[in-house]
């Protein structure tokens, strides 16, 4: 994980390509196990035919071969990725955009406590909840991942200068 932290620096602040390899690390680190997985499986694969044609005394094939190994690979995807890509990404998705049937009441409570800022921070409310929108990546209309660089630069003390 050094290599997420440190890649893509220039100057102290991180480079454009950092800061899309650590936005999206999870998504790179997934497409790396990913082509991992596929390039061991059409190689053992391989293996395994040259094996299975040698016992039968035939030469490999490479068409064959090349057929043998996409209809296994489709299986797999069809049995596998595509039943898991719909559950997880699926889901996630309609999540995001906020079907009634997974969305949580998070707007209700949000605009409640975003009223009691504004009343009892009087001309600062709107700053304060500004400062907490962009430090929760909550200002172009969807929650993002915490980002606890804002507790860093200040310390201790909480939103708005309240201790």
């Amino acid at each position: 994980m050094l290599l997420v932290a440190t890649a893509g620096t220039r100057g102290g602040k991180p480079s454009k390509g950092g800061i899309m390899f650590k936005k999206y690390a999870y998504a790179w680190i997934t497409v790396a196990f990913f082509l991992f997985s596929l390039v061991g499986h059409w190689m053992f694969g391989w293996f395994a035919f040259v094996g299975e044609q040698q016992s039968h005394g035939q030469a490999p094939d490479i068409n064959a071969y090349l057929m043998e190994m996409s209809r296994d690979t489709f299986e797999n995807w069809q049995s596998e990725f595509l039943q898991l890509l719909w559950q997880v990404v699926g889901l996630a998705y309609f999540l995001y955009i906020g079907s009634p049937s997974s969305k949580e009441n998070d707007d209700r409570t949000e605009a409640k406590l975003d009223a009691l800022i504004r009343l009892n921070a009087g001309e600062k409310g709107e700053a304060i909840i500004a400062e907490i929108d962009e430090h929760f990546m909550r200002t172009g209309g969807h929650a993002g991942p915490y980002e606890h660089e804002l507790e860093m630069r200040r310390g201790p003390h909480r939103t708005g200068g309240a201790t």
